[in-house]
């Protein structure tokens, strides 16, 4: 039941008896009905993927429904190559790092990480705005686009700027390696409208400061592929995940002067 403006209002709503899923189906043990004996993935054993299919085809079946052309997952696994690691530069392979030379318990290395992950600089928060962006524009011009984002936007007094979700500039100039990751990805069989729109418009950007970002990479990617955009985020910090825990546990087998103390007069509080 509920209230509404001090009313009480009978909720009619049934509820289901046990949850149903599309995606993964087990065959209960005839010892223990609470133990899956077997199970499949979209209709397929997962036995037989096992044997016969490579992690990227069976990560695309998870997420699609649907195991990938020979083409799509070799787009989709030179990604997750590309995102491995965020790299120590990246604010969350940083907290990681510091949580690791903290002594914090191994097991909360990854969480920390992903949470960091979960923002809109550099993070998966940008992956669905990305990935909305690129679907929305891809029928424009590319370059009119770039032209009318810098006309229009005003741009922020201090630190980087995302003229647009998934593009922009780091630290002050262009990130030149998801550029270099693009022009790879860009000429690969799979390669679809998202890449190649994004590869024009991150040119016409260039005479700006501005280029490729990692998120909008990942996103034009991920739309390519046919992932929905809020499946996006999730999957970009999946992707990113390995790197960010190899540093955290680097650090961890490390004292705590193995990262820089920053001094009392360069921290900063804003009143």
């Amino acid at each position: 039941m509920s209230s509404i403006h001090g009313k009480v209002r009978r909720r009619e709503e049934t509820f289901t008896q046990r949850p149903m899923t599309k995606i993964w189906k087990e065959k209960a043990s005839s010892e223990n009905p609470y133990i899956a004996e077997d199970c499949s993935c979209h209709g397929y054993n997962l036995f037989d993927l096992m044997e016969k299919r490579s992690f990227v085809d069976v990560l695309f079946l998870l997420f699609q429904g649907e195991l990938p052309s020979v083409e799509k997952a070799q787009l989709l696994e030179q990604l997750m190559i590309a995102l491995i690691n965020p790299g120590p530069r990246h604010p969350a392979t940083r907290a990681a790092m510091c949580v690791g030379v903290g002594k914090t318990d191994t097991t909360q290395i990854l969480p920390v990480a992903l949470t960091t992950l979960s923002g809109r600089h550099l993070g998966a928060a940008e992956i669905e705005e990305s990935m909305r962006f690129l679907r929305k524009e891809i029928k424009n011009d590319p370059n009119l686009v770039s032209d009318t984002l810098f006309a229009e936007a005003t741009p922020p007094t201090e630190g980087d700027w995302h003229v647009a979700p998934g593009f922009g500039c780091r630290f002050g100039g262009i990130d030149k390696l998801p550029q270099k990751q693009a022009d790879k990805l860009s000429s690969l069989p799979a390669a679809g409208k998202c890449l190649a729109w994004g590869q024009t418009f991150a040119k016409a950007l260039n005479n700006h400061g501005h280029g490729w970002l990692a998120t909008g990479l990942a996103a034009a990617i991920f739309a390519d592929l046919g992932i929905q955009p809020r499946f996006g985020p999730g999957l970009f910090q999946l992707l990113s995940a390995p790197g960010m825990l190899v540093h955290g546990m680097e650090f961890a087998n490390k004292p705590l002067t193995a990262l820089p103390f920053i001094k009392d007069e360069d921290y900063f509080i804003e009143r």
